[in-house]
């Protein structure tokens, strides 16, 4: 409600002019100027100070710093770099429009990663097997490759690139690279339409924007002190000056005005009728058109006459016919020969270890151990001869191993899942290596602890010093291969839970059989091993296929690879070696770490198989451009190494070795070569490199199906169809040598290894079960198997399929490259509103600035919307080395996903763009033409819904009990004269003048002054003798009233009755805060015209003190009137006024949205007021009230100070602002006087419920009891606040509160007190007032934002818990009326609530005189139906609904809901959403989150959060809330603002001032912690 001296202020339409230009200016040139167009409104005068920017063009400190061979080069990628050169090119000739960046208190910018910054070559992990680095990333020269055909048989030809450095090295640096990212430039811009309409970015605008805001509103009342030394200056025109902000802000507005790509069309029905956009796919878009695929058949398994009958045999035969011949070479770190296990020594060794995990674990009757039982083997990465024995011990002893990492420490990233992994096996001991086993982590006794999540385990250490010699006669028993499972092999999915696949023995044997066969193994070849041995390639090559071919493993530890990167091609050389098994990582860091050294020979090797061939090309490149492996074999043929020798394979932990690429004789076969569209990929369909040449993925094969296996590729999802030629699927293998099932999970195993393809007619292709690989692919021509990527990193956005992979890579080519710390990004999406967004997440170097990441970030949003045509929703960067890791160094996905959902990331950037990336929200609500009051009326009737209004009882009835009536009968009689509060108080004084009125407790709860009957009279009589001889004052003039809480107030306040003046209160300045407050007070003498103050000496002084004179004019006050010394004589006549409705006193008060309003009180309103509240918490002289309130405005002055005095109760004051001194003085109180009634506010049930919710067990040996209470009434102006009166009573209960106690009120400017639930407890229903219990009922969330009650059940989604705000007081009518038309609603349905009495307001006191524009909150008709009565408007929303309960008068009971106020309702796509709704869900979604408040500007909503926690986590709450918000209320946050604790101003009745927020938001008041622009 905006009384009629907020003139609406005029608001300068286009926001440039001074809003602009302030220093922020100066301060953003200086930062970002040299990537930033200027600003329209920045004037070129100003002398821009620039910076050289940290470009990487301008400055060479990257190069020139780290050029000394570090290992970081090796994230170089000349040719993805063209690529996203190029797209970011592209993105800059469309025009660019500067972005926001965030700001960031001073503290946060000094980054506290250097601590935790290895330098490169001592990295404790740096990159990892398991990890999603850039993994293959080529350097150097290149050698193109002529490609015309989009799978071709290309000769290598010797045309060298010439584009290897591209023009981001050189120092210019190109204008598309160092120009400050636009982040919005989207697909389809046309310069000339850079000024079309908004995207309606919130809600429906007009051109100009008006702001409503009365002189002054913009001091806070609230008496703490907010923005420091903040006092809000304005301009002219109402807008504040210092708009650092509003220059953020409008230019943040003018980038979501840039139109987004096309608008999307169809719309899908979220449960009723809020609509949410469903992408329909594209007309345009590629379709699968080639023919159904079919089966590819591996070649026949040709079974050697002698191939061993099952691994244990071939160790048996190597062991006892050779056991001199070497079996594996283990690396010290310096790359010495540390150990040589021979086939002998392991096959002894074996046995023994078998021998004793059979034979010495628990005792001969009870063995611990049994065959098939799963046994773990945690050793760790740099011994795998200990491993080999412990395995092969296993296998002979029939046990099952289950391979894991060694745990570092208790909370290991995703070690709790490994627990869980072996607890589902029953996993009971572990065998370990004796090192291994003194390094884990031990408690003080020497235990080894119990790890986070794992089962309770016996450690058991194999080395053969601790073993017992098994004896002679004893053998193990060795079988041909069987369906026994032989070993269980850990897989972590993508949401962090582990898996164990089992492996069956006659498998086991199957697969090594099959390696020979295709990889050409040979007895006693010698093949180096980088891989990890414990898993996957390097367990199947390393350790089980060499020992059936009795080859030599010579096995290169992680840690030695860290040292020196060339280390396996050193080991090629030095031991001839026939095979390399490598990951494409080893091949890069060897690139990067070569220096011409002379002496390498590759000759000799036959075959290098790499791990992860697939992915190594995971990079948009130009046609001409070339893969990792090229690359390598660039530099390494001149070395011996030979072009058909590498040989990329994929594989699976569900089908072990998938494909694998043949070593072949002929060097004329040259590999296969896929260059695709990303743009067809996306959409999973197989596209020939388009005339787009920026997004291509270009993949090479893995070669062909394993022998004597089948392969077909299915759809990824749904029933599992073949695919057609040109379709992307899911590749699936039918082979005995696959994994059998996840141990223990029997459902899944369904899905995963018993899939029955099918072709399009229904019909299976095969009777044998199929198992799916995990891998995403094809099968080209000449059965060439290619891999596009995993299911795992598959994330389909708006229906399109993306890589994470490939978007790392995109991200990895970024300039500057260096940027990104070692490389280490992780991406993974995650499901809000119904579709995946996609989040990364980059570690950035320690010595990154803040231009630097903001540039970076820009440019990386850039690239990959250039190359996927995807929007990233958040990128986030954290200092080096704080994301999680696997055992190997890499990045633990499914865990860094984890804190960054929870908000315990602690990213030190955040860049979210709901914005770009949210298109599903629904449509905008199209207000319908409204229907008529009459229509609706008649609606109502035919659906048999009753009108909506309600009334409580009538004040005619008398109904005081018989007790009550004894005593008052001469009360009675002369109530009937006293129409005025003065003649009750002299009444008083002469029938019971000793009667106590008033007690006012101090903060130590002792009473510090009374007032009885007669000493409230005669110190009345002399405060108006003072009026009059002092003061000089007429009947009828205005006199503020500036007292702290307490007496002196109420005998001011009658004292001004008794001359016949009208008292206004007044809040007095707040001695430590007078520059905010002090206005305050000034503004509302000013504005009640005011003839005169009275207050204290203290106040009096304080009004003319220094600090008052530099916050206002006090030459300019009335004069001030000091009650401390009073005049002795008493006035010859006391005032009785003439008219009972002249004015008795003026009540203000601020209300939440900054506006000052005055309502008038007359004599009669005042006394059917005081009458109300006597009847319906039944008052009487021997009642004691204690009140813990406000005594300035509202209700809570008129329990203060008028109610004791009508009814005769005694009232127990208690000043609020004494609760923050002794938050317990209230409820002691209560307890010592044994009060039955008592009133509080919401700041004080919070500050109870906050400050005493650990101190119930010494409160109650304290001796305090609340079992008394009947009744605890909170004094609002709101909608109830459920949770904080539930907590309160769940918290006191243990203290005698009871339950149902606890209840509310509600009043507002129109009728101070509209309704109020007195006491409940110890009466029956049929004696007088007690009511029924107030109800709760729950409402849709999302209707209420269309206007409309929806009930709903209790705990159902967007469900609202809405409690009556308490029975309708005696004498108040009520309608529900709809705000537009003034037509009545029907029972149910939302309008604003419109109240009849005789204690409403009689209007709104004004300077102008102007009431035409405010007179129908007061005297407002219906305008249909009932059009006689006159009502006054609340300005709140609300519905009556008829319950099933009775009232005491045998009515049934009519319940008041309060939804919100009118004018702090926010209008955002044409819905109305009220800010506690908002506020509610954002207060859930973070511990730290004390307090929030939300607003809007320009129609962007802006949301504030208090952060309770260290400013490290400021960040983590920006993503969270975005997120909450999106998926709750259908909004997209435009601003978060992150701020410290008590930064939201509260006003005394503990109603956020979200509008004095808003000032200070603007005038850049708040010292937020961090301020985030969402894009």
């Amino acid at each position: 409600l905006v009384p009629p001296f907020s003139l609406p202020l005029p608001f300068s339409s286009p926001l440039a002019g001074d809003i602009t230009q302030k220093g922020y200016e100066k301060k953003r040139s200086k930062l970002i100027g040299a990537f930033l167009p200027q600003a329209p409104g920045m004037d070129p005068s100003v002398p821009h100070e620039r910076r050289t920017p940290v470009t990487p063009g301008s400055s060479s400190r990257y190069h020139r710093r780290r050029s000394s061979g570090s290992r970081d080069e090796r994230y170089r990628s000349d040719v993805h770099t063209e690529a996203v050169q190029a797209a970011l090119a592209k993105q800059k000739e469309r025009g660019k429009m500067a972005v926001p960046m965030p700001s960031k208190r001073r503290s946060l910018v000094v980054q506290s990663s250097m601590d935790a910054y290895t330098p490169p070559d001592t990295s404790s992990g740096s990159e990892g097997e398991g990890s999603m680095q850039g993994e293959g990333t080529p350097t150097s020269s290149q050698s193109s490759i002529n490609m015309e055909n989009w799978i071709s048989r290309a000769i290598h030809g010797s045309t060298t690139s010439s584009t290897t450095s591209s023009s981001s090295t050189q120092s210019g640096g190109s204008g598309a690279a160092s120009r400050l990212a636009d982040v919005m430039g989207q697909t389809h811009l046309g310069k000339s339409e850079n000024h079309s309409a908004p995207p309606d970015v919130t809600s429906y605008t007009t051109d100009s924007i008006q702001v409503e805001r009365p002189q002054g509103s913009t001091t806070t009342s609230r008496s703490t002190p907010k923005y420091g030394n903040a006092e809000l200056m304005e301009t002219g025109d109402g807008v504040p000056v210092g708009g650092r902000v509003s220059a953020k802000i409008q230019q943040l507005v003018n980038t979501l005005k840039r139109p987004k790509r096309p608008p999307l069309r169809e719309f899908f029905v979220d449960d009723f009728e809020e609509l949410l956009e469903v992408q329909q796919p594209d007309p345009n878009q590629p379709k699968a058109e080639g023919a159904q695929m079919l089966a590819m058949r591996g070649e026949q398994l040709g079974v050697v006459t002698n191939w061993p009958l099952s691994l244990e045999a071939a160790l048996q035969r190597w062991g006892t016919i050779s056991p001199k011949a070497p079996c594996l070479t283990t690396m010290d770190t310096n790359g010495k020969p540390l150990y040589i296990l021979t086939y002998g020594k392991l096959w002894t060794r074996s046995m023994k270890v078998a021998y004793n995990i059979l034979h010495k674990l628990g005792s001969k009757q009870e063995p611990m151990l049994r065959p098939g039982d799963r046994v773990a083997l945690v050793f760790p990465n740099n011994d795998p001869a200990a491993f080999m024995v412990a395995f092969y011990g296993c296998l002979l002893a029939e046990v099952v191993p289950v391979p894991i990492e060694v745990p570092l420490t208790r909370k290991d990233a995703g070690s709790q899942q490994i627990g869980f992994l072996l607890g589902s096996c029953g996993v009971t001991v572990a065998l370990t290596s004796d090192a291994c086993h003194k390094g884990l982590p031990k408690s003080p006794t020497g235990e080894i602890p119990q790890f986070k999540g794992w089962p309770k385990l016996l450690w058991f250490v194999t080395e053969s010093k601790h073993l017992s010699k098994p004896p002679r006669d004893w053998f193990p028993h060795i079988k041909d291969a069987n369906n026994e499972t032989a070993y269980i092999e850990y897989k972590t999915c993508k949401d962090g839970s582990v898996l164990g696949v089992t492996v069956m023995r006659i498998a086991l044997l199957t697969h090594c059989q099959a390696l020979t066969q295709s990889c050409g193994y040979t007895e006693a070849e010698t093949i180096v091993n980088v891989l990890d041995f414990k898993k996957d390639v390097g367990l199947w090559h390393g350790i089980l296929t060499s020992v059936m071919n009795m080859m030599h493993v010579i096995s290169i530890p992680y840690s030695l690879m860290k040292v020196n990167p060339l280390s396996w091609i050193q080991k090629v050389c030095q031991y001839k070696a026939k095979v390399a098994c490598v990951k494409s990582r080893d091949m890069h860091w060897a690139l990067v770490a070569h220096r011409d050294q002379r002496d390498i020979n590759l000759s000799s090797l036959r075959m290098l198989v790499v791990a992860d061939g697939y992915c190594i090309t995971s990079l948009y490149q130009f046609k001409g451009s070339v893969s990792s492996c090229d690359a390598f074999l660039n530099v390494f043929q001149s070395k011996g190494l030979k072009p058909e020798v590498i040989c990329p394979c994929a594989s699976s932990p569900e089908a072990l070795t998938v494909a694998i690429r043949r070593p072949t004789d002929d060097s004329n076969q040259p590999p296969g070569r896929g260059v695709l569209s990303m743009q067809g990929l996306s959409h999973g369909v197989i596209r020939v490199d388009s005339e787009e040449k920026l997004s291509v993925l270009t993949l090479q094969d893995v070669g062909t199906v394993m022998p004597g296996a089948l392969m077909c590729v299915v759809r990824p999802d749904g029933v599992p169809q073949l695919c057609k030629t040109d379709e992307i699927g899911e590749l699936c293998v039918g082979s005995i040598a696959t994994g059998t099932s996840y141990y223990g999970l029997s459902g899944m195993t369904k899905n995963t290894f018993e899939v029955f393809p099918m072709n399009s007619v229904g019909a299976l292709i095969s009777e044998y079960p199929f198992t799916r690989t995990g891998l995403l692919g094809f099968v080209g021509p000449g059965g060439l198997c290619f891999i596009a990527g995993k299911m795992d990193g598959l994330m389909v956005v708006g229906g399109r399929r993306h890589n994470a992979d490939d978007i790392v890579a995109t991200a990895l080519a970024v300039e500057p490259m260096k940027f990104v710390y070692r490389g280490r990004i992780a991406v993974f999406s995650i499901s809000v509103l119904h579709d995946e967004r996609i989040v990364v997440v980059a570690e950035q170097r320690p010595d990154s600035t803040e231009e630097d990441s903001f540039q970076w970030m820009s440019r990386v949003l850039q690239a990959i919307d250039g190359i996927h045509q995807v929007g990233v929703y958040c990128l986030a960067l954290v200092p080096s080395n704080t994301l999680p890791k696997t055992p190997l160094g890499g990045i633990h996905l499914s865990e860094s996903k984890q804190l960054f959902l929870e908000g315990s990331l602690h990213p030190c950037n955040v860049l979210m763009c709901p914005h770009t990336c949210v298109t599903n929200l629904p449509k905008p609500r199209q207000k319908q033409p409204e229907i008529g009051p009459a229509s609706v009326m008649v609606g109502n009737l035919v659906s048999g819904k009753r009108i909506a209004q309600a009334s409580g009882r009538d004040l005619g009835q008398m109904e005081d009990n018989d007790q009550a009536r004894k005593v008052f009968t001469s009360l009675q009689l002369t109530l009937g004269i006293f129409l005025f509060l003065s003649e009750v108080l002299q009444w008083r004084a002469q029938t019971t003048p000793e009667h106590v009125l008033y007690t006012l407790l101090n903060c130590r709860g002792t009473i510090a002054s009374s007032l009885t009957c007669v000493q409230l009279h005669k110190r009345a009589e002399k405060i108006a003798t003072m009026l009059a001889e002092r003061g000089h004052l007429q009947d009828g003039d205005h006199v503020a009233l500036v007292y702290p809480p307490g007496i002196d107030l109420i005998a001011a306040f009658y004292g001004c009755l008794y001359a016949g003046c009208v008292p206004i209160t007044v809040r007095p300045p707040h001695p430590q805060n007078i520059a905010t407050t002090l206005p305050t007070v000034k503004m509302i003498v000013e504005v009640s015209r005011s003839a005169c103050m009275m207050t204290t000496a203290v106040i009096c002084k304080l009004l003319r003190s220094k600090e008052a004179s530099a916050a206002v004019d006090v030459r300019s006050w009335p004069p001030v009137l000091d009650t401390d010394d009073l005049p002795k004589k008493k006035p010859p006549l006391l005032y009785k006024p003439s008219n009972p409705d002249t004015l008795a006193y003026l009540d203000f008060s601020v209300s939440t949205t900054g506006m000052l309003a005055g309502v008038k009180m007359s004599h009669t309103a005042t006394s059917a007021f005081c009458r109300s509240i006597k009847l319906q918490c039944e008052l009487y002289p021997s009642r004691e009230v204690a009140i813990c309130l406000d005594p300035y405005c509202g209700l809570g002055f008129v329990l203060w100070c008028l109610c004791s005095v009508y009814s005769g109760h005694q009232s127990i004051l208690i000043p609020p602002s004494e609760l923050e001194v002794n938050p317990a003085l209230w409820l002691l109180a209560v307890s010592q006087y044994k009060v039955r009634d008592t009133f509080c506010s919401y700041s004080v049930m919070e500050l109870c419920t906050k400050g005493l919710g650990l101190q119930t067990e010494s409160l109650k040996s304290r001796g305090l009891d609340l079992s008394r209470v009947r009744t605890c009434v909170v004094v609002a102006e709101e909608r109830p606040r459920i949770a904080l009166t539930q907590s309160f009573s769940k918290l006191f209960k243990d203290l005698g509160l009871h339950p149902r106690a606890v209840s509310t009120s509600f009043g507002c400017r129109v009728n101070l007190a509209v309704c109020l639930q007195p006491h409940r407890l110890g009466k029956l229903a049929d004696q007088g007032t007690s009511g029924p219990d107030p109800t709760t009922v729950y409402v849709d969330m999302r209707a209420l934002r269309h206007d409309r009650v929806r009930l709903v059940e209790r705990g159902s989604p967007h469900s609202l818990p809405l409690m009556e705000s308490g029975k309708i007081l005696p004498g108040v009518r009520i309608i529900i009326a709809n705000p537009e038309t003034k037509g009545p609603l029907g029972d149910s349905h939302l309008g604003e609530i419109w109240v009849c009495s005789g204690h409403n307001a009689s209007g709104y006191f004004t300077v102008y005189g102007d009431e035409a524009l405010q007179s129908d909150h007061f005297t407002s008709r219906l305008s249909f139906g009932d059009t006689q009565t006159i009502w006054a408007r609340t300005g709140y929303l609300g519905f009556l609904r008829r319950t099933e309960l009775t009232d005491a008068s045998g009515e049934r009971h009519d319940a008041l809901y309060v939804v919100g106020a009118l004018d702090e309702a926010m209008e955002l796509r044409g819905m109305r959403y009220h800010p506690i709704d908002i506020e509610t869900s954002v207060i859930r979604t973070h511990k730290s989150i004390t307090e929030c408040a939300v607003f809007t500007w320009t129609n962007l909503l802006v949301v504030v959060v208090e952060l309770d926690g260290s400013e490290q986590e400021a960040l983590d709450l920006v993503p969270l809330v975005t997120n909450v918000v999106l998926e709750e209320h259908y909004l997209i946050v435009g601003v978060v603002v992150v701020v410290d604790i008590g930064v939201i101003p509260i006003n005394s009745r503990g109603e956020k001032q979200r509008m004095h927020l808003r000032d200070g938001f603007l005038a850049d008041q708040l010292d937020p912690i961090y301020v985030a622009y969402n894009m």
